[in-house]
């Protein structure tokens, strides 16, 4: 069955419900206000919640979404919503985009444009995962999202072979296609590549890999408890991030302020409009509980009876981009499951790169898929250097 066209237009009575949720908000008290290491700031959520309430302008940022041409399609029974900018450039490249939580399809906003009228243009196809935004509420394991996106691109789109790149639980599945769909897959992009998980031989790691176990095993008992609960008790967060946008709001800020510069969590992610049309979008769906639920999919799949399931490593080509706000993996980490064919570091920038740093994010993409030219029936490498 074709891809259908699809606008996004949420009815007013939601956006009226939403008005007079924010101004009924009960507000809690707070030790210190200005505090973050607790979470969410208070002084600042207050601030950000009367400027959604007062000034900001959803059907505004509906219009600019609406600009994207969008689709849905039913890929086994769970309809995906995504986003397929095809170039007007010729011999244009298709390019899976992979988003994770807690932002969406919106991750990409800024750089589409530019990835379809690059020098090396893309077809540029951005899929909300299976349940967040405009897709189905039917959240999936990577393994089982990845066969949904490898029949999207391919049986649906008519793409023979492709190219992947993903961030977050992108990530996750934009690996996932490199063991399942080697043959439709060309090469990936990632900007982070997973975590130990306790089942690695300590004493075969180097000593820049045993560091980042030790950051990594800090970071989740300071950082990690929106994973845990995800991955545990979903259905415990959901009833509140379903009812309150000011609990939505903060859970989702919470997160992104772990990755900010100095508590700077507009500017990490794009601006306070950006990050306000991301939540909103979660709210007018209703998929904060559902999106959370993928973590839970996620963990039952990887985890057996006798611990994490080993991950097998991948052959397709893979290019890692590090930004200074991720969790700095060194290399052979990357190579202890991906074939990682580049590995840079960038200057600035962190986990939502797409919106922060568009610019970056997209010239890095092109020095690493330049190396891979698309014919109709093969690969063949670049006749010219890196960008």
């Amino acid at each position: 069955m074709p891809p259908k066209p699809f606008s996004i237009h949420v009815e007013q009575s939601v956006l009226d419900d939403l008005k007079t949720r924010l101004q009924r908000t009960r507000w809690p008290d707070q030790e210190n206000s200005a505090e973050w290491s607790m979470g969410t700031n208070l002084e600042y959520l207050k601030k950000l919640v009367d400027y959604w309430q007062g000034q900001y302008d959803w059907r505004k940022h509906e219009a600019e979404l609406n600009k994207l041409p969008q689709f849905t399609a039913n890929v086994d029974g769970t309809t995906l919503h995504f986003v397929h900018v095809k170039s007007n450039k010729p011999n244009a490249l298709p390019l899976l985009l992979l988003h994770g939580w807690p932002d969406g399809f919106y991750r990409y906003q800024k750089v589409i444009p530019m990835l379809s009228d690059a020098d090396m243009p893309f077809d540029v196809i951005v899929p909300s995962l299976p349940g967040h935004g405009f897709s189905d509420r039917k959240p999936a394991a990577s393994a089982v999202v990845a066969d949904l996106y490898a029949k999207l691109m391919v049986e649906i789109l008519g793409y023979k072979k492709f190219f992947a790149a993903g961030g977050d639980h992108g990530s996750i599945v934009a690996r996932a296609l490199t063991r399942q769909h080697a043959d439709k897959v060309i090469a990936i992009h990632l900007t982070d590549v997973g975590y130990p998980r306790g089942n690695e031989d300590f004493s075969t790691m180097t000593k820049d890999e045993q560091e980042f176990a030790r950051f990594v095993q800090q970071w989740w008992m300071v950082n990690g408890a929106y994973a845990m609960v995800h991955a545990t008790k979903p259905q415990t967060i959901a009833p509140a991030l379903n009812d309150s946008p000011v609990g939505l709001a903060s859970w989702i800020i919470s997160m992104i302020d772990i990755g900010s510069a100095s508590h700077d969590v507009e500017s990490a992610f794009g601006g306070r409009d950006m990050l306000l049309t991301n939540i909103t979008i979660y709210w007018v769906t209703q998929t904060a509980g559902s999106a959370a639920r993928m973590y839970l999919h996620e963990a039952r799949a990887s985890y057996g009876p006798n611990g994490p399931i080993p991950e097998t490593k991948s052959k397709t080509p893979v290019g890692v981009t590090l930004f200074p706000r991720e969790a700095q993996f060194p290399k052979e980490w990357a190579e202890r499951t991906l074939n990682v064919q580049r590995y840079v570091k960038m200057p600035r920038g962190g986990h939502f790169a797409p919106l922060e740093e568009p610019v970056l994010y997209t010239k890095t993409l092109q020095e690493f898929f330049v190396r891979y030219r698309w014919t109709i029936n093969k690969l063949e490498p670049a006749l010219t250097t890196e960008l």
